[in-house]
């Protein structure tokens, strides 16, 4: 399994000086290997193994790329053929892009060094401090705030610039399957220690057992935001004061963006900690934004960064995650299957095939923990009816407020239980 921990990093001004010009000097090399790259023919474009060899040659004609550590340079050749390959990929897929632009100062703003080149002393730090050296710059001082695994192995070490102007140094780090924790077996899940959870409009998620969590609050974040864009739209571009205010406007960007990503690993830690199976939702994210209506709503969401996360720790913890078909979960009950259509506006469920009531969001999260089951055991267990705790009373579901979550960093709720029991889904609708 392959993961990063991120640190905050600490500069002396000479080290500062000294990774500009590595990073100015990354920056054309890069540069040099798109021009080479495009000055070859057609049908004879170098592969990245052929610019990696070439670099000796380039060492000796330029001696400026010869200050560069050999692991680094090499990084920064797969970098353009990474670039050049995603851009191949949605050219395939239809999309209208053109070819790859010269990097400019302002873009690029990462070293990667990879396998060597670097060293981690977490002994020389006080005060959950630590310090990094990489070849040819010199040794960074971090905030160690947590520390690497031992059973983790670093891989690459990368320090970048942020448009804010401070530096943060990233461990790419791989885990031997071996040393995670075991998940359960999927033969003993059941409802009890298993969960849906649909991603709601009025409420952040809304899981199958009663559960919700509200949305984050970032209007006043954005209005600071939007106050900070009118005075930089006041400067003159270019100038010391523009720059000034952009780094003011960048600043409170990097904070609404933390503040969601703080959110949302409170959130999914306590997922992953409480379920030993979760079923969340496929959704097309990149189409939603494309959308007109409420687009900053569901970007300020991010819920493809929230399904990632989910993912990536559930390996850290020994859960299940299960992304599932997401189409028709809010229109079908989730007692008998009947599909009600129901606008957006309408926040209740109700059957009227069965009678079955309930909140839409909690109806939708008990269709995507039943479409899980389907599709790990191929059918929802007939032996063992599984009582849910969202009743057909909405008034049985627990709310946890958003600013509860980022206070006390976990939700802290227990599950209710009430006497409903969802029956299965006929053989149509589970094979």
């Amino acid at each position: 399994m392959e993961y990063s921990h991120r640190y905050q990093a600490y500069l002396t001004q000479e080290v500062a000086d000294r990774l500009e010009h590595h990073l100015s000097v990354h920056r054309q090399l890069y540069n040099h290997v798109r021009w080479d790259y495009e000055q070859a023919p057609e049908d004879d474009k170098p592969s990245e193994y052929d610019q990696n060899n070439k670099l000796p040659e380039w060492k000796r004609r330029w001696p400026v790329f010869g200050g560069l550590h050999s692991k680094a340079a090499q990084v920064t050749v797969a970098r353009f053929h990474r670039n050049l390959s995603n851009l191949r990929k949605k050219k395939e897929k239809g999309y209208n892009v053109g070819c790859l632009k010269r990097q400019a100062p302002t873009e690029y703003r990462s070293v990667t060094y990879n396998q060597s080149g670097f060293d981690l002393d977490e002994k020389r730090g006080r005060d959950r401090f630590a310090y990094v050296r990489f070849s040819k710059i010199g040794w960074v001082k971090i905030r160690y705030h947590r520390p690497i695994p031992d059973h983790a192995t670093i891989k690459e070490v990368t320090i970048k610039k942020e448009t804010t102007g401070e530096w943060f140094v990233s461990f790419g780090l791989e885990t031997d399957d071996a040393d995670l924790p075991e998940k359960p077996d999927v033969d003993s899940l059941d409802a009890s220690n298993s969960v849906g959870i649909d991603l709601g409009i009025q409420n952040y998620i809304h899981t199958s057992d009663g559960t919700t969590v509200d949305w984050l609050d970032l209007e006043d974040d954005y209005e600071r935001l939007r106050r900070e864009q009118r005075k930089l739209s006041r400067k003159e571009k270019g100038s010391n004061n523009y720059e000034k205010q952009r780094r003011k406007v960048a600043k409170v960007k990097r904070h609404i963006k933390r503040k969601v990503l703080d959110y949302q690993h409170k959130i999914t830690t306590w997922l992953v900690r409480e379920y030993d199976a979760i079923f969340v939702e496929d959704l097309n994210v990149k189409g939603m934004l494309e959308q007109s209506h409420n687009a900053r709503n569901k970007q300020d969401a991010a819920w493809r960064q929230f399904i990632t996360l989910l993912e990536y720790k559930a390996d850290l913890y020994g859960c299940h995650v299960k992304q599932v078909e997401p189409e028709g979960t809010t229109k079908e009950c989730a007692r008998c299957g009947v599909e009600t259509a129901k606008p957006i506006w309408v926040r209740e469920h109700s059957c009227p095939s069965c009678g079955f009531e309930t909140d839409r969001d909690a109806n939708a999260a008990m269709n995507i923990l039943q479409r899980g089951f389907s599709e790990l055991w191929l059918g929802w267990p007939e032996d063992t009816p599984v009582e849910t705790v969202t009743a057909t009373d909405i008034t049985h579901v627990e709310s946890v407020s958003a600013s509860h979550v980022v206070e006390t960093g976990s939700l802290g709720v227990e599950r209710k239980t009430s006497s409903s029991v969802m029956t299965r889904r006929g053989a149509s609708r589970t094979t």
